[in-house]
This record gives C-alpha cells, sequence and structure tokens, in this order.
C-alpha cells in the first residue's frame, strides 16, 4: 500500500564568524543563537510549504496544523502497499498518497494492521482514514456484515480511485481443473480474512452440492495465503486482480503460480472515511483528482502494472 513519507531534513547553514580572534565564549553563544534560529526557519519552511500547497485550504484545520493523516493499511498486499526489500513502505497505494500529499501540504503516515481490523481502527479514531486495495461497497458504506447481513457498527464514506476484481490463481502447473469459481466445490481456497474473495468463496460454497463444499482457509493476511498454496495445503488463492498478477509475475521468478479464468465483481477501491468527516473526505477527492489531471497519477499506475484499472476523476461511494 503506501511509502511513509519521508521526514525532511535540514542541514543548518551557519553564518561566519565575524573577525578572526573573536574569544571562543562568542563563538558559542553565535553558534548556539545559529542553532535556535534553525529550528525557527524549519517550523517556518514546513508551514510555508502546508500553506503554498494548492489544496491545504479543503483540510479541516485540526489535520492541516498536525501535518499529518494517519493511514491505516495493511501494508502486506503487494503490489498495492508492501515492505519492499529495504523495509520501505512502497506500492500503489503509499505512491498515491505521497502525490495527494503534495496536493494538501500533509504527510500520509501508514501504519500497519490486519484487514478485517481496520475499519474498526478508523470508527475508533485510530486512524484518519483507511486505504489499502479496500473495495468500495453498500455493505462497508452501512457497516453491514456481507455474511449475516446484520449492522455490525458505523458505516464508512469512500473516495475511489481504482477499479479492480477479483482472481483466482493456483500453483503453476497444477490448477486442480479450476477454470471459474463454480470449480472450486470440493477444493480448498486460501484467502485473507474480511476481503471481498472471503465473501466470494463464501457464497460460492453455498452453491456446492453437498459433501463438495468448499474448505475456506481465512488468514490474516495474503502472503500466509500464499504460503499456504505452494506448500500444497490448499488448491487456489483469490485475491484482487492487481494483487494475483503481480504475485504470479514476482513469486519464484514467475514460476510460483498462475491465474485461472476471469476476474470477476470488477469494482472501486476507495479510500475509507468516517461518515461525519466530510470535510476530510471531499478533500481527499479533490487532491485525488487533481493527481488524475496532472497525469501523475497514471505514470504511478503504470509503474505498478495497474493502468488497466484507472478510472478518469475520483467519485464518492461510487460501489454498490
Amino acid at each position: 500500500m503506501t511509502a511513509r513519507s519521508t521526514r525532511r531534513t535540514t542541514t543548518a547553514k551557519h553564518s561566519r564568524l565575524a573577525a578572526a580572534g573573536a574569544i571562543a565564549v562568542a563563538g558559542a553563544l553565535i553558534l548556539t543563537g545559529c542553532g535556535d534560529q534553525t529550528k525557527d526557519t524549519d517550523k517556518s519552511s514546513d508551514n510555508a510549504s502546508a500553506a503554498s500547497a494548492p489544496l491545504a485550504s479543503k483540510l479541516p484545520a485540526s489535520i492541516r496544523d498536525k501535518g499529518v493523516i494517519r493511514v491505516g493499511s495493511d501494508i502486506s498486499y503487494a503490489p498495492v502497499e508492501f515492505k519492499d526489500a529495504s523495509g520501505k513502505v512502497a506500492g500503489i497505494d503509499p505512491d498515491l498518497a505521497d502525490a495527494m500529499g503534495k496536493q494538501l501540504g500533509v504527510k500520509f503516515d501508514f501504519q500497519n494492521g490486519t484487514f478485517d481490523a481496520l475499519l474498526t481502527g478508523l470508527r475508533s479514531n485510530r486512524y484518519d482514514i483507511a486505504m489499502s486495495a479496500m473495495t468500495d461497497n453498500k455493505n462497508r458504506q452501512d457497516g453491514v456484515d456481507p455474511t449475516t447481513g446484520k449492522k455490525v457498527g458505523e458505516g464508512v464514506d469512500f473516495v475511489d480511485y481504482l477499479q479492480a476484481g477479483v482472481s483466482i490463481y493456483t500453483r503453476k502447473g497444477d490448477t486442480k481443473g479450476i477454470a471459474s469459481w463454480s470449480d472450486l466445490c470440493g477444493k480448498k481456497i486460501a484467502v485473507e480474512r474480511g476481503t471481498v474473495s472471503e465473501d466470494l468463496a463464501k457464497s460460492e460454497t453455498k452453491k456446492c452440492p453437498a459433501g463438495k463444499k468448499i474448505t475456506i482457509q481465512a488468514f490474516d493476511d495474503n502472503q500466509q495465503a500464499e504460503t499456504r498454496l505452494r506448500s500444497g495445503g490448499a488448491d487456489a488463492v483469490s485475491a484482487d486482480f492487481p494483487v494475483a498478477a503481480y504475485a504470479v509475475k514476482t513469486s519464484g521468478g514467475g514460476k510460483d503460480f498462475e491465474i485461472v479464468g476471469d476476474q470477476v465483481e470488477a469494482a472501486p477501491y476507495g479510500i475509507a472515511v468516517g461518515k461525519s468527516n466530510t470535510q476530510l473526505r471531499d478533500a481527499l477527492q479533490a487532491a485525488m483528482d487533481a493527481v488524475i489531471k496532472s497525469g501523475e497519477y497514471q505514470k504511478i499506475l503504470a509503474k505498478w502494472g495497474a493502468q488497466d484499472g484507472a478510472v478518469q476523476q475520483s467519485a464518492v461511494n461510487g460501489g454498490k
């Protein structure tokens, strides 16, 4: 999802000593004074940067003053958000957040969490937003559990920014005859807990004949699901298409997995925002639209091979 914005550092520029032969005490005082001035200069520079950002005025004052948006994200879902070899948070979401941050004059601070707990963290004010390849749908907008149909909490608003469907992938050369969701009856599928993939598997198994139900193995993150597939403990994994395509391309040098069948349930990814936080929601939408209009959006998606999911403009609650 997401790189954490790199904090800027400033090197103090000390003025030359006034004259040769100045006493050590005077020199020390001059340096001390310069150090204090540097701190003031840094603060002034940060404030000026935020003030000069084209969309800074759209943010709630509390966030604008802090200069940080706290982002809840499951940072294990390459290429949308993950940690690269250096341990830095990278991917589609972090890159888009950085571009939006330049429009808003703030940093996006990605904080790792399990996917199925992100909206709970948002509701409890642990995060300001959730940005984690999260599908915008009516259940999440209304705070409804898709399995029981019961309301489990306050819903959220979404700022949509990418279209993606759901795919199935298997071990390469060992598809077990799986070419569609209906072929999963009697098979074992590994998924990330709380995702649309898990919802689809639960829905599909209800259609299977008695004795041939789908065995659904739900994990905290998709990496664990893929590990189960590699080991032979599952017949398939389901994840969003950009994630499946990235895994097929990169895992084992492209020798581990293959996608089977077509992606289904194409829907928008959305940035989740609390229902009451409409000012932040609208600021994020304006920032995303600015990034799309600038052309930076298209470059970011192309960098990660996700250009097929590009949208022409952002929307609020466009999911169904």
